[in-house]
C-alpha cells in the first residue's frame, strides 16, 4: 500500500481527485488539518463523489497528531520543487508515504527540516520556467511510480 499525504489542502477539487485516485489504486489518503474548505463542499463531492465511499481516508488535527497516527507511514517522502532528487531516482517500499504540501506555498520550512533533504523529492519538468505541475497530477504521477515498484498494481 502506498499513502499520499496531503498537508493543509486548500481546493476541494484537488483533494476529490487525490481522493478518487487513492480510491482506484487503494491507497490511503491522509489529510491534515486545517484543511481550506468543509470535507462537505459540493466541488469535493463532485470530483470524487462516486468513489468517496470506498476511500481508506485517515484525518489528523495536525502535523503533530499525523506523527503520532497509527495508521501513517513509516517513511515519509517529500515531493517538492525545493528538491535536488528526481522522485525517479528514490526506490520506494510497500507502505511508503508521499508527502506533498498545499496548493497556495507547499509544506512550510520547518516541515522540510523534520523530514530532511534525504527524503526530499521533485517531479523534473521539462520547461523550468513553469513552476509546478497541479496537485492532484503530481500526486498521480507519483503514486503510480510507488506501486509500479513496489507491484501494487496489476
Amino acid at each position: 500500500m502506498v499513502h499520499i499525504v496531503l498537508f493543509e489542502p486548500q481546493i476541494p477539487q484537488n483533494t476529490g481527485n487525490v481522493g478518487r485516485l487513492c480510491a482506484v489504486t487503494r491507497s490511503r489518503l491522509h489529510l491534515i488539518h486545517p484543511l481550506g474548505f468543509r470535507i462537505t463542499d459540493r466541488q469535493l463531492k463532485r470530483a470524487g463523489m462516486d468513489y468517496w465511499h470506498a476511500l481508506d481516508v485517515h484525518h489528523h488535527e495536525n502535523w503533530e497528531a499525523f506523527q503520532r497516527s497509527p495508521a501513517r507511514p513509516q517513511r515519509l517522502w517529500l515531493f517538492t520543487t525545493k528538491a535536488r532528487r528526481p522522485f525517479w531516482d528514490v526506490r520506494y517500499e510497500d507502505g511508503d508515504g508521499l508527502l506533498f504540501g498545499n496548493e497556495g506555498a507547499g509544506c512550510p520550512a520547518w516541515l522540510h527540516t523534520a523530514v530532511g533533504e534525504a527524503w526530499r523529492v521533485n517531479i523534473p519538468h521539462a520547461n523550468p520556467a513553469m513552476r509546478s505541475l497541479n496537485l492532484s497530477t503530481a500526486a498521480g504521477i507519483a503514486c503510480y511510480e510507488a506501486l509500479r515498484q513496489v507491484g501494487g498494481v496489476a
